[in-house]
């Protein structure tokens, strides 16, 4: 459950308190502010805040006094050419703030985005929740011969994914009753042995595993967000935080959809292709056939621009 019942209670009595305001509101983003949009088994993400909209985008790259002083399709093809050109200054004039619930170890792989504003949850002041992720049968994959940092397409036969199920959800559910025997005390604070001392939260956390779930609040500007979402809603970014990225596409689409259109446009719809492989484009355009051998790229190189551009069986 992503969250609980009084945790319902406080978004709700968020969503009802209105403010008036002068600044420039996203409205589909409001539709869905302070709401948890659930990941994961267990996980979430919801917008607590955010700052400015497409017309502050363009506001910035004009530096002018104030919204609506062009049409939205001018916006739109100025949107579109700043993406276009990496022109990223005016996107760096948005920015939200989100309340993210995941596993530690994606947190530890997010973490390494450096361009971002983050508090989290602390295990030094407060009690971690029993609440760990355990994946669906379909993400169990033996590691990838090819990739060293990834799974293989091949899955597991239904037994071997049983006991990989049995282990995960064993040993969570063991290093937690640990965690509250090291503290003394229950995960509500109850002591629970009253003629015995327990050890400190700080030292009693790093006996819990990887996959409990933590929370922060994380601030980004736009255009660092976007380049976050370019590598980490990638097919070859690990699934558990690719579906993270997924669900803050979405909220980009209501909050910046024109900065959304031109990043789906010119960042995950488009390639990035070398000299040499625009050579090799030139070459085969001009009818001469080309092969990996001819081309001066590497075989991974060759296969990657392959797959972007259709040519993989040529």
């Amino acid at each position: 459950m992503p969250i609980s019942s009084e945790q319902k209670l406080e978004v709700a009595a968020s969503r009802d308190a209105l403010q008036p305001t002068r600044r420039a509101v996203a409205p589909e983003l409001e539709a869905i502010l302070y709401e948890p949009i659930a990941v994961l088994d267990h996980g979430f993400v919801r917008v607590v805040d955010y700052m400015g909209d497409d017309s502050a985008i363009v506001q910035a790259a004009r530096v002018s006094y104030g919204k609506g002083t062009k049409q939205v399709s001018q916006d739109r093809g100025l949107i579109m050419y700043l993406m276009r050109h990496w022109h990223t200054t005016p996107f760096e004039m948005c920015e939200i703030k989100l309340h993210v619930k995941l596993p530690i170890f994606v947190a530890r792989q997010w973490i390494r985005h450096r361009t971002a504003n983050v508090n989290e949850y602390s295990a030094r002041y407060s009690i971690m929740d029993k609440e760990f992720y355990i994946p669906r049968i379909e993400h169990l994959s033996p590691q990838s011969k090819q990739n060293h940092q990834g799974r293989s397409e091949d899955g597991l036969t239904e037994l071997e994914a049983a006991r990989v199920l049995d282990i995960l959800k064993t040993d969570s559910q063991n290093v937690y009753s640990h965690y509250e025997e090291l503290m003394n005390v229950d995960a509500q604070g109850n002591v629970i042995d009253e003629g015995k001392t327990g050890i400190a939260r700080e030292l009693a956390r790093m006996n819990l595993t990887l996959n409990y779930y933590t929370q922060w609040y994380w601030k980004i500007d736009l255009h660092n967000l976007m380049h976050f979402l370019m590598l980490r809603a990638d097919a070859h970014a690990q699934y558990e935080i690719r579906v993270y990225a997924d669900a803050m596409i979405d909220i980009l689409n209501k909050w910046c959809p024109l900065a959304y259109e031109a990043f789906t446009e010119y960042r995950m719809g488009s390639a990035h292709v070398s000299k040499t492989g625009i050579e090799v484009v030139k070459r085969m355009i001009g009818g001469e056939k080309v092969t990996q051998e001819t081309s001066g790229l590497t075989k991974r190189e060759w296969d990657e621009m392959g797959a972007k551009f259709g040519f993989c069986d040529l």
